[in-house]
């Protein structure tokens, strides 16, 4: 099913079904399972059911695609597209866009999801063997049926057959870079983050429905992990509580980058002194307010060279005087000249 979402700023949307996101227009930063994305335009975002989904400004318009399961049951490649071992956002649009849009317009879900695994497998994040990935992703599917069990190694081992467990140790620790018991531990730990931030159920509660069996060590481990005991996150996180300072930073960003730089121009637009508006942002995004600015002039000066407007004026609409300081700025940021953007753009619709 497909529609439009005009999301409700710090609104916490929870994924019903296997769902794909495009983005369409908007600016600011989203949060996914209590981490936050910057990065994610031009990217088809993959979430499964149980994930959340929160944008940190009114301006989104997001396309939204619901997969019933016989989608999902016909491909079992699928799911390298939303059982999250990388990324998210990590199919770039525009590297399938013509296939996408055919199908969107035509609704035929399935082929949407057959050209996005067939993409995710062409970028190949772990640089493993299409086996290999079966055995990685058999290993997620087990582990995120059945995280409340104390699962040792020989249990999951069993439920792989011999064959493929030893194998399985091995390639998740040589791709991924962590071991199955690790994988397992930070499954159990979000999904307790998730029960804390959106249900009013009791911290000794959650601890024995996510497979605790002592609170207080549950407690222990929780704050070890997060830096916070779970009634500290459950405050912190108050998924009811409506912040706007992102929203009010993001508008101001969005209204002015083309023109202003300072933090000092900034910090008057939101009535905070400049040491408070600079920790504010760092705590909230880990991000500079510099790098917030730069982001967005990278992001507008990408929608202008999809256009034919000349690279000088949009130097000169991006406020820099010399079109070669614009072009410096661009290559150091994107790794590509504008005019390098530009013929890969160029070659991508011709594709």
């Amino acid at each position: 099913m497909v529609s439009e979402l005009k999301p409700e700023v710090n609104q916490a949307y929870i994924i019903e079904n296997s769902t794909m996101l495009h983005i369409l227009k908007g600016c600011g930063s989203i949060d996914v399972d209590f981490k936050r994305y910057h990065n994610w335009q031009d990217k088809l975002i993959f979430l499964d059911k149980g994930q959340y989904v929160k944008f940190q400004s009114d301006q989104f318009e997001v396309r939204k695609i619901e997969f019933d399961n016989s989608h999902l049951f016909k491909n079992r490649d699928a799911r390298v597209l939303f059982k999250h071992l990388v990324s998210l956002g990590y199919i770039d649009y525009k590297e399938c866009k013509n296939n996408v849009e055919q199908s969107v317009f035509s609704k035929k879900m399935a082929d949407i999801m057959d050209t996005c695994t067939m993409r995710w497998y062409l970028q190949n994040p772990f640089r493993a063997k299409k086996n290999e990935y079966q055995v990685i992703f058999d290993v997620k599917e087990i582990i995120d049926q059945e995280y409340i069990n104390h699962l040792s190694n020989e249990k999951i081992n069993s439920k792989l057959g011999v064959r493929k467990s030893y194998q399985a140790q091995t390639l998740i620790k040589e791709k991924i870079g962590i071991t199955i018991k690790t994988m397992l531990r930070q499954k159990r730990i979000l999904e307790c983050k998730k029960k804390i931030a959106f249900t009013t159920k009791s911290i000794k509660e959650i601890a024995y429905e996510c497979g605790f069996k002592d609170p207080s060590y549950f407690n222990r481990v929780f704050n070890r992990m997060q830096g916070v005991s779970p009634n500290q996150f459950r405050e912190a996180f108050d998924f009811e509580n409506k912040d706007t300072f992102l929203q009010e930073l993001y508008t101001q960003i969005n209204a002015h980058h083309k023109n202003e730089r300072s933090i000092n121009f900034y910090a008057n637009k939101l009535n905070l002194p400049i040491k408070t508006l600079s920790k504010k942002v760092k705590d909230k995004l880990n991000l500079t307010l510099g790098q917030l600015i730069r982001r967005e002039i990278i992001s507008t000066a990408k929608t202008l060279l999809d256009t034919d407007v000349p690279t000088k004026l949009i130097a000169l609409e991006l406020g820099f005087i010399e079109a070669n300081h614009f072009s410096a700025f661009f290559k150091h940021h994107t790794g590509k000249s504008p005019t390098e953007f530009r013929k890969a753009k160029a070659n991508t619709l011709v594709e």
